[in-house]
C-alpha cells in the first residue's frame, strides 16, 4: 500500500492535523508526518516532494496557515496529488490560508479542503489510494455505512423524543 505524507507548515498546526493522522490510522493507511515550511525550509520541502513518489508515497497532505504556500510549493515539485488544508489562525479567520491554498495557477493543481478540514483531507487521500487498493475501498465503504447508521440512530432518538 502506498503511504500518505502529512506535511505541517508549523508545529502549531498539529492540533488540527492530528484529526487527519487519527483518520489515517483508523483506515490502516501508513503515513509519515514532517514539519517543513515553504518559506523557512524551502530546500527540505522541495527535496521531500521530489523524492516522495520514489519513497512510496501516493498522496501528500499539506497543512499551513497564514500565507499558506506549502501545498503549492510541494505540488510544484511532484506529480503526486497534493491536498491542501488551510489552517485557521488569529489573522483573518483562515481566509488568507484558504485563498493562498486554493488559488493555484493552471498546471499546478492543489485539491483544497475546508479551513481546518483535516479529516476530509485524510478521507480524500484514502479515496485516491483506494482506486488501486480494494481492501482500503472496503474500509472506506464500511466507515461510510457506520457514519450513516450513526446519523439514522440520532434521527430515531429525535423521533422518540418528539413523540
Amino acid at each position: 500500500m502506498q503511504k500518505v505524507a502529512v506535511i505541517l507548515g508549523s508545529d502549531s498546526d498539529l492540533a488540527v492535523v492530528q484529526k487527519a493522522l487519527d483518520t489515517l490510522k483508523e483506515l490502516e493507511i501508513p503515513f509519515e508526518s514532517h514539519i517543513y515550511s515553504a518559506h523557512r525550509t524551502p530546500d527540505q520541502a522541495r527535496a521531500f516532494a521530489q523524492q516522495a513518489a520514489s519513497r512510496g508515497f501516493g498522496v501528500i497532505i499539506a497543512a499551513a496557515g497564514k500565507a499558506a504556500h506549502l501545498a503549492g510549493s510541494l505540488a510544484a515539485q511532484t506529480i503526486l496529488p497534493v491536498i491542501g488544508v488551510p489552517i485557521k489562525s488569529s489573522v483573518l479567520d483562515g481566509m488568507d490560508a484558504l485563498l493562498s491554498t486554493v488559488q493555484m495557477p493552471a498546471g499546478i493543481p492543489v485539491a483544497t479542503v475546508a479551513i481546518d478540514g483535516a479529516v476530509n483531507a485524510a478521507l480524500l487521500s484514502a479515496q485516491i489510494l483506494a482506486l488501486s487498493d480494494e481492501g482500503l475501498a472496503r474500509r472506506l465503504a464500511e466507515r461510510r455505512r457506520a457514519e450513516t447508521e450513526r446519523v439514522l440512530e440520532k434521527d430515531r432518538a429525535l423521533q422518540e423524543r418528539l413523540s
